[in-house]
């Protein structure tokens, strides 16, 4: 039987531990219901299991029939603090608290491949390292999980490490999607305070006011990316929070506001980073204001071998036949914490569409919307593949 023929046997089984994992949904860095789940799904494999110390993270190492390098396989557990608004029988029963990024389908579809390639532990010439980590959403899991030790698990680096994220629009259900080189953005955040000076709003001229200033400068912000960033290397900088004033006729002393700050470049991450400060701090200073700047390093940019982005369709394509993998002809502006794995280990990260029968790709809503709904039948494709770039891999 092919990989896929025995992820099919195993339906029923991915599905209901899917299901049991979607309805008690955790954050950050300690997820201990789902890390229990985790463990008992892995129960009665020949698995060397070790779980973290400063973290819920599980990992567990499959020694090969044959001597060999070793693979690693990684799937995020984590879920979203988005209330759930989707009718399904195994909606979250946690209040504010949702996989609303599908977190549950990767750990789901992972322990299915330990299962797969444990049922095949002869074959293997080498090892595979099944990483199971929490914290992705915003906690730097794989870093956590890197300094405890998780790429030295077999003994030795591993030669390759794959990653898979399902998503809940714009793939059709089935279709896998991946890319040679940058594939997922870095994720920064830019943080401005307008210092000002605050007064009535029928005299603005008796004060300094921090919000026509902070106006002026998210504005400004959009001119300086299109004019001062080659289209081709992009960077998109997002205002998402302003905030400055408490009433219509008040001045305040100061505004706030934050952006996400997105690029695909070390040399743009950090000359953009030095023109966010310069800008605001020029228009501060052209109103007589002071404007404080902090920039937050997030997400490295997350950039795929380009050998192993192909190993991962020639896989596919033989795996599932022609037609159901497609190489990006661009990257997508999200991040990943996958990207530190990749740092250290050549990968590739890949995308597998899980959108409804009953929903468009083209307009279901994406993942982190509190309507986001992931279809169970991409479950046994997903541990399939796995599966199999694990043991070609190793071949």
């Amino acid at each position: 039987m092919s990989f896929t023929d025995e992820a099919l046997d195993m339906r029923d089984e991915l599905v209901r531990l899917r299901h049991s994992l979607h309805t008690t949904p955790e954050l950050g860095l300690h997820l201990p219901r789902t890390q229990e789940k985790v463990l008992a799904a892995l129960e009665g494999l020949p698995l060397e299991v070790k779980t973290g110390t400063s973290l819920s993270s599980v990992t567990a190492v499959l020694r090969g029939g044959r001597p060999g390098p070793a693979v690693l396989l990684r799937g995020d557990m984590d879920a979203l603090p988005v209330a759930e608004k989707n009718d399904l029988p195994y909606v979250s029963q946690v209040p504010d608290r949702m996989h609303a990024c599908g977190h549950d389908l990767h750990t789901t579809m992972l322990a299915g491949a330990a299962r797969l390639l444990s049922a095949r532990r002869e074959e293997l010439a080498g090892d595979v390292i099944f990483m199971f980590q929490p914290g992705e959403e915003g906690y730097e899991g794989a870093k956590h999980m890197i300094g405890e030790g998780v790429l030295d698990a077999a003994g030795e680096r591993p030669v390759a490490a794959y990653g898979m994220h399902v998503v809940s629009s714009i793939l059709p259900p089935g279709m896998f999607m991946s890319r040679p080189g940058p594939i997922m953005a870095a994720a920064d955040t830019f943080l401005v305070t307008v210092k000002g000076r605050g007064g009535h709003g029928s005299t603005p001229h008796l004060s300094l006011d921090p919000i026509a200033a902070a106006c002026e400068m998210v504005t400004a912000l959009q001119t300086m990316v299109t004019r001062g960033f080659n289209a081709f290397d992009p960077v998109v900088v997002t205002v998402g929070s302003f905030h400055g004033g408490t009433a219509d006729n008040v001045i305040p002393d100061e505004a706030r506001f934050e952006a996400t700050v997105r690029t695909f470049s070390k040399d743009n991450r950090v000359k953009v980073k030095r023109r966010l400060v310069e800008v605001v701090q020029g228009i501060a200073a052209a109103h007589g204001l002071e404007a404080d700047a902090s920039f937050g390093m997030g997400y490295p940019v997350t950039v795929n071998n380009d050998s192993e982005a192909d190993f991962v369709g020639r896989t596919a394509d033989e795996l599932f036949g022609p037609g159901r993998y497609f190489v990006s002809p661009q990257p997508i502006m999200g991040s990943e914490d996958f990207s530190y794995v990749l740092e250290e280990v050549p990968g590739a990260f890949v995308f597998l569409g899980a959108c409804p029968p009953d929903r468009d790709p083209a307009t279901a809503p994406y993942n982190h919307s509190p309507e986001a709904a992931f279809d169970d039948s991409v479950l046994p494709d997903g541990a399939a593949l796995y599966a199999s770039l694990a043991l070609a891999r190793l071949s």
